[in-house]
């Protein structure tokens, strides 16, 4: 297991994110200038987000928000700005399919904690802060448990049950079963309802 987290895995992800690329290579064209007729630029979205040792890297995605503004020159909510075409890339996951250049690059795995907001670092427990001990991952363990569908308790309990029990028989399993659900379509919301943690954090 040791072997397989350090060694392994990394070249795994690089070769399988690789293979992806080319073979998926004409939806990524197909999308971008969707995305770019529709939408405009920029086409990938980028955010900041802390990845391991809590490095900032910028993750990926496909654009699904247009830049609408009030009348103060303000961005309205993002559920305001959240397009139709944007709603079908979150539902079929399309739009995290530049996260697969983060995966080559090796900031990101395809399965691990996902990489959340940079703010929200402060607000992590002791304990929590161990789902940034191992990359992110594309998917991950409270990915196929809920998804946004689990709050931030649940989430990252999840998460640190991940980063203990890391092996190859368990990124398979959670490979396989993010499968289904994206087939599925299952556990998938076009916007997370959650409040954000730090609001959460906050409160309590």
């Amino acid at each position: 297991m040791r072997f397989y987290a350090k060694f392994f895995k990394r070249i795994f992800d690089f070769l399988a994110a690789a293979i992806l690329l080319i073979c998926l290579s004409p939806i990524f064209l197909v999308v971008a200038i969707i995305v770019r007729l529709k939408m405009g630029s920029p086409i990938i979205f980028k955010q900041p987000r802390p990845g391991k040792g809590e490095k900032i890297f910028n993750v990926m995605k496909f654009r699904t928000m247009n830049s609408a503004k009030d009348k103060d020159g303000n961005l309205l909510p993002d559920a305001e700005r959240l397009t139709s075409l944007g709603i079908l890339l979150r539902k079929t996951s399309l739009d995290e399919i530049p996260q697969l250049l983060n995966v080559l690059k090796g900031d990101m795995s395809f399965i691990g904690p996902r990489p959340l907001l940079v703010e929200y670092l402060p607000f992590y427990t002791e304990t929590e802060k161990l789902r940034h001990s191992v990359r992110p991952g594309i998917t991950g363990l409270a990915q196929i448990n809920g998804r946004n569908n689990i709050n931030w308790d649940r989430k990252f309990a999840y998460d640190i049950e991940y980063v203990k029990n890391l092996s190859l028989i368990l990124d398979i399993k959670i490979a396989f079963y993010t499968l289904l659900k994206v087939l599925r379509r299952s556990d998938i919301q076009a916007a997370n309802t959650e409040l954000p943690l730090n609001i959460v954090r906050s409160k309590k």
